[in-house]
């Protein structure tokens, strides 16, 4: 049966928590980012869904125990005679709340609008049955995830045990500078050489800052320019089996390795081609050396600019690396090769996993 949220819930509006904040309260306060402190207070009962009022509205949060919402957050409260928490919760993670915004601004909820709302209320056993569904496949992905999290803490440590820490190098290997170590470290087109109107449906793959994650190529947002612009960018090539470095975002230095599938490509801007000399250094030594928290701190010294940080490829090229044997190199390289095949696996199963997921939320909610 199709009802209103105005039919099946109610609003808690938020409050200034000021007079209720502790460090040791007992109840939790919530934003619409999630927790920010703790109070003596609760607005909200348990198992009520938060959404933000300004800023991020489009991340609901299903809290289990009484808590305080800021005077930016929502509290929905289901009437649980006919309609379930959780049932809510699932059917607020799949509707656009943005296509509600009132301002141009900082995006913001009315109350009034939130309770025109419509949302289908099937009897609640069929509710039951369809969080419960929900619910184990969400499993399945956050069991896929922690797997994946599992191979790359080995690479990290068996990268620690055999070459020891970047930021001491306490095995006392031989430094070079990137630039000393490498053919080519090169940043991508700024400004007018690569611009929006450049791109196409299909053509040459352009690297983009969204596509280079933590030692793993992320295949969304892609983009592409045509085979005549690309003549024009040629100098940016590169190529399977390369690396290229994330300069801006977070984390503000991340490395991965361009996979087969990628052939020619080129680099975009904040995003940098590095290729060492072949004789010193393996790539997935490199690209390891680069992802390592010591790494990353080192660099957090060289960030700059006040609205998006960024490290420029000056830095990185002044950045010191260490040199080991390259039979050791190979060893972990190897090793490597073996942990990416069983992420492909991985990644294989949880992307099923979660197509699963987006049309299950499809087919109850859409």
């Amino acid at each position: 049966m199709l009802k209103t949220f105005d039919d099946v819930l109610t609003i808690r509006n938020g409050k200034n928590q000021k007079a209720v904040e502790n460090p040791d309260g007992r109840y939790p306060i919530y934003g619409s980012g999630g927790v920010m402190g703790w109070a003596d207070d609760y607005i909200c009962g348990e198992n009520t869904v938060v959404i933000g009022r300004k800023g991020s509205i489009n991340n609901p949060i299903f809290v289990e125990e009484p808590f305080w919402n800021v005077d930016t957050a929502f509290g929905l409260v289901a009437d649980e005679k006919q309609l379930l928490p959780r049932y809510l919760y699932y059917f607020c993670r799949y509707f656009d709340f943005e296509k509600l915004n009132t301002t141009v601004t900082i995006p913001s909820l009315t109350k009034a609008n939130l309770l025109k709302i419509q949302i289908e209320v099937p009897d609640k056993n069929q509710q039951a049955e369809i969080i419960e569904r929900l619910q184990s496949v969400e499993k399945l992905v956050a069991l896929r995830k922690e797997q994946l999290t599992k191979l790359d803490n080995l690479v990290k440590a068996r990268f620690v045990e055999m070459f020891g820490d970047p930021a001491n190098n306490p095995m006392g290997w031989k430094t070079l500078t990137f630039k000393e170590a490498c053919i080519k470290i090169s940043d991508g087109p700024f400004g007018s050489n690569l611009k929006s109107e450049h791109y196409s449906e299909s053509g040459i793959r352009v690297i983009r800052l969204g596509n280079i994650g933590v030692g793993t190529f992320i295949d969304n947002d892609r983009s592409f320019i045509p085979e005549e612009h690309y003549q024009k960018l040629k100098k940016y090539t590169c190529k399977s089996g390369e690396i290229v470095i994330g300069t801006l975002g977070e984390p503000n230095l991340r490395a991965c390795i361009l996979p087969d599938w990628i052939g020619v490509a080129v680099n975009k801007a904040d995003c940098v081609h590095y290729i060492p000399k072949p004789d010193i250094l393996m790539n997935r030594f490199v690209c390891q050396y680069i992802n390592c928290p010591e790494t990353l701190l080192l660099a957090s010294g060289l960030v700059h600019g006040q609205t998006r940080s960024r490290v420029s490829s000056g830095q990185i090229a002044a950045m010191p690396i260490f040199v080991p044997p390259m039979e050791l190199q190979q060893k972990f390289s190897a090793f490597v090769a073996q942990i990416d095949k069983s992420k492909v696996v991985v990644q294989k199963a949880l992307n099923e996993t979660q197509m699963l997921f987006d049309s299950l939320m499809q087919e109850y909610f859409g």
